[in-house]
């Protein structure tokens, strides 16, 4: 596994070692062992998946403390746009984001440390999206960014007429309103 450091710090892509042959292919998708040297010492607690089609944005979703949550995030049919936005308070980097292309050929995975919202625009005609967080979901602690934010600057590539959101993400505030952490 080649780990990918980006321009804030704890993000990271992690590239595997992916094995090719006239069969397939094979790849080694998750080892604590590896994680915890290469990454973080992290203990996932709960695995995740979502289908979503073409437009579909989900996000910028994040748990408040003492719920915070850690994610390791892949696109295994499809592609997609995943950005995750600083929100510590006191950080840098506060209100950076970065993005990264996840999909089914590049099998790249995108660490998620604390502190981030995040989410992900569904760029092909479907996508599977799988995530492992390191504590489990509490509604009481879910919130959220303004995943269209002008401050933020994110370009979710796809045009604004042809997003799909959730209600509850059409109503979430601007960074400078959430409750960062």
């Amino acid at each position: 596994m080649e780990i990918i450091k980006t321009d804030i710090e704890g993000l990271l892509i992690l590239k595997p070692r992916v094995f090719e042959d006239a069969r397939g292919y094979f790849f080694e998708s998750w080892s604590q062992r590896d994680f915890d040297a290469q990454c973080a010492p992290v203990r996932f607690v709960q695995d995740n998946e979502s289908k979503s089609s073409y437009g579909v944005v989900r996000g910028l979703h994040f748990q408040k403390p003492p719920y915070t949550q850690a994610k390791l995030v892949r696109c295994v049919q499809g592609r997609v746009l995943d950005v995750a936005v600083d929100i510590r308070k006191g950080s840098p980097s506060f209100g950076k984001h970065v993005a990264v292309e996840l999909s089914e050929e590049n099998h790249l995975q995108f660490f998620i440390p604390k502190g981030f919202a995040h989410g992900f625009s569904v760029l092909s005609p479907t996508a599977v999206f799988q995530y492992k967080c390191d504590e489990f979901y509490h509604p009481e602690a879910d919130a959220g960014v303004q995943l269209n934010d002008a401050a933020l600057g994110i370009d979710w590539m796809i045009p604004a007429g042809s997003m799909i959101l959730s209600e509850k993400d059409k109503s979430r505030s601007p960074l400078t309103e959430a409750d960062a952490i």
